[in-house]
C-alpha cells in the first residue's frame, strides 16, 4: 500500500521532469531558430556581396531580374554622389534585409604621367631635379633643358612619349554633371539630423542639403548630405567632416584641418598648411565665366584623390590657376583647363593646359622644376574616378559606407 507522501514525491518529481524536459526543448526549439537566423544572415551577406560585384560588373544596368521562387530577392540603385557613383544594394527575404553602400570608382587606374596639349607648339622644358615616369603626350618629343638660378640638371625619363593633340581630352558627362549637384530635401543646419552632437544623415536615406547662415563651418558632420553657402565656407581647424560634400563659391580650409570630402566652388579653393584630405577626397573647381578661379594649396598638405580645374576657354588659361607649393603630398589625377604652378611631386596623372614654374623675379612657361610626376607611386588602394571619356567603363568598390 503506497503512503500519500510518497504520491506526493512522484508527482512532484514528474512535475519537475516535465518541466525540465519542457525546457529542453525550448531551448532546442530556441537554438534551431536561432541557427536558422544566422544561416539565413549569412546567406544574406554572401548575397548582397555577389549583388555588388554583378552591379560593378555591369555599369550599363540599373537592375537585376530576381526569380520568384528564390528565397532570397535582390535590388540595387547606382546613383552619382559628387564625383562618385554611390551604390546601394539591398538583399532580402520576407523576414529580414541587408543593405550595404558603397563609394564606387574606375578599376582601371590611368598611367598617363603627362598630358600637355599641343597649344602654341612650345616644348616641355625641365630645370634642376626632374623625374617623368609613365606615358607623356607633349607638344614635343624633345624635353628643353634651361637653367634657374644655376642648378645642376638632371631628367630621369622613363615611359613613352608621343606628339600630343592640340586640346586636351574632354572629361566625362558623369564628371560634368557632379557640378549641376543633385536632388536633396534642403534644410538649415539647426533643422540637421544629430546623433550624440554629430551631424549624421545614413547613405541608406536620402540625401539632405544644409545651407549656412554663417560662413564659418565647425562641426562635426558625416554622411550622406551636402554642405551650402551662397557665399564662403570657410572650414576650421577643429572641424570633423567626413564624406560629406561642400558647395560654395569660395570655400577656405584652415591650417591643420583633416577630413575625407570633396569640396565643389566657382571662385577660389584655399588649402591651408598641414591639411589632410584623407582618401577618396575631390578639389574640383568649375568656372564658366570670364573672372578669375584659383585652387592653393599650401605646404605641407596632403590630397588624397582628385584635382579638378575645368570650364575656361583657351583663351583664358592664365585666369585660372591651381598652384601647389612646396612639401605637399598630392596622391592625385589633376586635370586643369588652365595653368598648373607645381612646386611638389604628384603622384598620379596630370591633363593641363599649361605649366608654369615661378622664382621671385619671372615665370616659366610649360616649365617644370625639381618635382617628380610618378603615377606608378600611388597607394596600393588608390582607384581613379573615371575624368575622361575615353576611359573604359569598369568599375570598383573603393569604400564601404554607413
Amino acid at each position: 500500500m503506497v503512503k500519500a507522501q510518497s504520491l506526493l514525491y512522484a508527482i512532484y518529481v514528474c512535475l519537475i521532469l516535465s518541466l525540465l524536459c519542457g525546457a529542453l526543448l525550448y531551448i532546442a526549439n530556441m537554438y534551431n531558430q536561432l541557427n536558422i537566423f544566422y544561416n539565413t544572415r549569412e546567406d544574406l551577406y554572401f548575397h548582397n556581396q555577389s549583388l555588388i560585384n554583378y552591379a560593378l560588373s555591369n555599369p550599363d544596368k540599373t537592375a537585376i531580374e530576381n526569380d520568384s521562387e528564390e528565397i532570397v530577392q535582390s535590388a540595387y540603385e547606382v546613383k552619382p554622389y559628387g564625383m562618385f557613383s554611390l551604390l546601394v544594394a539591398k538583399s532580402f527575404t520576407a523576414t529580414d534585409t541587408i543593405t550595404s553602400a558603397h563609394f564606387t570608382a574606375s578599376a582601371i587606374t590611368d598611367q598617363t604621367c603627362v598630358f600637355l596639349p599641343n597649344l602654341d607648339s612650345k616644348p616641355l622644358s625641365y630645370s634642376g631635379d626632374v623625374k617623368l615616369i609613365g606615358k607623356k603626350m607633349l607638344p614635343s618629343d624633345n624635353i628643353k633643358t634651361i637653367y634657374i638660378d644655376n642648378k645642376p640638371n638632371k631628367l630621369e625619363n622613363k615611359g613613352s612619349t608621343t606628339t600630343s593633340a592640340a586640346s586636351l581630352p574632354e572629361i566625362s558627362e558623369s564628371i560634368k554633371k557632379s557640378f549641376e549637384g543633385f536632388s536633396a530635401k534642403t534644410m538649415l543646419l539647426k533643422e540637421a539630423p544629430q546623433i550624440n552632437g554629430v551631424y549624421y544623415n545614413s547613405f541608406h536615406q536620402p540625401a539632405i542639403n544644409i545651407t549656412l547662415e554663417s560662413a564659418m563651418l565647425d562641426i562635426t558632420a558625416r554622411g550622406n548630405m551636402v554642405i551650402s553657402s551662397p557665399d564662403s565656407i570657410i572650414v576650421k581647424s577643429s572641424a570633423k567632416l567626413t564624406d560629406v560634400i561642400l558647395r560654395a563659391p569660395k570655400i577656405i580650409f584652415e591650417d591643420n584641418f583633416t577630413g575625407t570630402l570633396q569640396a565643389f566652388a566657382s571662385e577660389k579653393i584655399v588649402i591651408g598648411s598641414n591639411v589632410m584630405l584623407g582618401y577618396p577626397s575631390s578639389v574640383c573647381m568649375y568656372n564658366t565665366s570670364l573672372e578669375k578661379s584659383s585652387i592653393l594649396i599650401k605646404s605641407n598638405s596632403s590630397v588624397y584623390g582628385t584635382l579638378l580645374l575645368y570650364g575656361n576657354n583657351t583663351i583664358d588659361i592664365d585666369k585660372n590657376s591651381i598652384t601647389i607649393e612646396k612639401d605637399a603630398i598630392i596622391a592625385c589625377d589633376i586635370y586643369c583647363t588652365g595653368k598648373l604652378i607645381l612646386k611638389s611631386n604628384v603622384y598620379g596623372s596630370i591633363y593641363t593646359n599649361k605649366f608654369v614654374h615661378t622664382t621671385a623675379s619671372t615665370g616659366y612657361d610649360n616649365c617644370l622644376a625639381d618635382v617628380e610626376i610618378n603615377p606608378s607611386k600611388r597607394p596600393l588602394y588608390f582607384m581613379s574616378v573615371p575624368l575622361l571619356t575615353t576611359e573604359k567603363k569598369s568599375y570598383a568598390a573603393i569604400k564601404k559606407l554607413m
